[in-house]
C-alpha cells in the first residue's frame, strides 16, 4: 500500500511546488522539494534489496539529490554551487550502483556515442552562457554522461531481470534530461517551461531509482 501512496503524495506535493513557482521562486519552495525528495528516499529504504551492492550506491545517490534539491531552492551562486556539488557526487554513486552490473561486453554498443554526441551537443549549446562556471558544468556534463552510459550498459545485461533494467534505464534517461532543464533555466532563459518539463522528469526519474533496488536480483 505504502508503494502506491508514496507517489501519490510525491505527485500532490509535486502540483503544488509546480503551483508555487509559477511566479519564480517562493519561501515555501525549498520545504515542498525536501518533503518530495524525502519520499522518493523513503521509496527507496522500503524496498527489498536483494544487491546490496547496487542498493546502498543508489541510496547515497538519492541523499545527495535530497540535499541538491533544497540547495537549488534556495537564492543564490553560493547555493546554486553547493546544488550542482550535491548533485555531482549523487551521479557519481549512481556511476558506481550502474557500473557494478555491467561487465565490460555491455559497453560495446553504437548508442554509446549517440549518448556522446548528444552531451557534446548540449556542451556546445551551453558554452557561450557559462561564463566562470564553465569548468563545474563541464565537469557535471562528463559525470552525467558516464551515469547515462553506465545505465544504457546495464540495460544490456540480460542476466539481469528486465524489468529492473528499463525502470533502471528510463529512470537515468529522465534524470539526464532534467539537468538539461536545470542548465537551460539557470544559463539560457529563465522561463517556467523549465520548471514544467524538468521537475516532473526530474522525480519521475528519482523514484524510478528507487524502485529499481527492488527489482534487480
Amino acid at each position: 500500500m505504502a508503494e502506491v501512496l508514496i507517489p501519490i503524495l510525491a505527485l500532490a506535493l509535486l502540483v503544488l511546488l509546480l503551483a508555487s513557482e509559477r511566479h519564480g521562486r517562493t519561501p515555501r519552495g525549498p520545504y515542498i522539494k525536501g518533503s518530495v525528495s524525502a519520499l522518493f528516499l523513503l521509496t527507496a529504504l522500503i524496498q527489498p534489496h536483494p544487491l546490496p551492492s547496487y542498493y546502498y550506491p543508489v541510496l547515497f545517490g538519492l541523499i545527495f539529490g535530497l540535499i541538491g534539491d533544497v540547495c537549488l531552492a534556495l537564492p543564490g551562486n553560493r547555493a546554486f554551487r553547493a546544488g550542482l556539488a550535491a548533485f555531482l557526487a549523487g551521479h557519481i554513486f549512481y556511476v558506481w550502483a550502474f557500473m557494478g552490473l555491467t561487465s565490460p561486453g555491455d559497453w560495446a554498443s553504437p548508442f554509446q556515442a549517440v549518448l556522446l554526441a548528444s552531451s557534446a551537443g548540449a556542451f556546445l549549446w551551453l558554452r557561450p552562457h557559462l561564463g566562470r562556471m564553465k569548468a563545474p558544468v563541464t565537469a557535471y556534463l562528463i559525470v552525467i554522461t558516464l551515469m547515462l552510459m553506465a545505465a544504457r550498459a546495464a540495460l544490456r545485461h540480460a542476466g539481469l531481470p528486465e524489468a529492473g533494467r528499463w525502470t533502471l534505464w528510463i529512470g537515468a534517461f529522465c534524470f539526464y534530461l532534467s539537468d538539461l532543464f536545470v542548465a537551460r533555466q539557470r544559463f539560457v532563459a529563465d522561463q517556467y517551461i523549465n520548471r514544467v518539463i524538468g521537475l516532473p522528469l526530474y522525480y519521475v526519474g528519482q523514484f524510478l531509482l528507487a524502485f529499481s533496488v527492488g527489482l534487480l536480483a
